[in-house]
């Protein structure tokens, strides 16, 4: 074995992304938030390239949620930015109408899905639904947190 044998070749990159350990941690945190609340939803944590680590729906939420939460979560990594960012922009005449219809038409244009960030890295996303799409934000932002992640750069 060459010295280099551990070296990262120049053309390949290491970016990080989330571990199933720290997206557990985030629906751990996502399960406290929801007892806390009273809360029956949904969550999905994705990676960087958008695809399930983990997911959970609590006992009582709608049936619909937990794919909505992964559209969610898809939307804010595909993005790197909360799902509410295009709640205005994306109405008819404005400008970013027609946004729902991307991203094989996963996109989610209201609240409920957002970024992870760590150390200023996009590691993942993570998507909250079954209430008004205030509180699935809400819910996303608190979850995040409380697992050490930011839901900003």
């Amino acid at each position: 074995m060459t010295e280099h044998a551990n070296a990262v070749p120049p053309a390949i990159g290491t970016v990080p992304d989330i571990t199933e350990r720290l997206a557990v941690a985030v629906l751990e945190s996502f399960r406290a938030h929801c007892q806390e609340a009273g809360l029956a939803l949904a969550a999905c944590v994705v990676d960087r390239g958008g695809n399930p680590v983990a997911s959970t729906r609590r006992d009582g939420a709608q049936l619909g949620a937990i794919s909505l939460a992964a559209d969610k979560a898809f939307t804010a990594v595909a993005f790197g930015a909360p799902t509410s960012r295009w709640a205005s922009s994306s109405r008819p005449g404005e400008a970013d109408w027609g946004l729902a219809g991307s991203l094989g038409g996963r996109a989610v244009v209201f609240a409920g899905g957002v970024p992870l960030y760590w150390d200023g890295h996009l590691i993942g996303g993570l998507g909250v639904s079954g209430a008004a799409s205030a509180s699935d934000e809400a819910c996303a932002i608190a979850a995040a947190h409380g697992a050490g992640l930011r839901t900003e750069p």
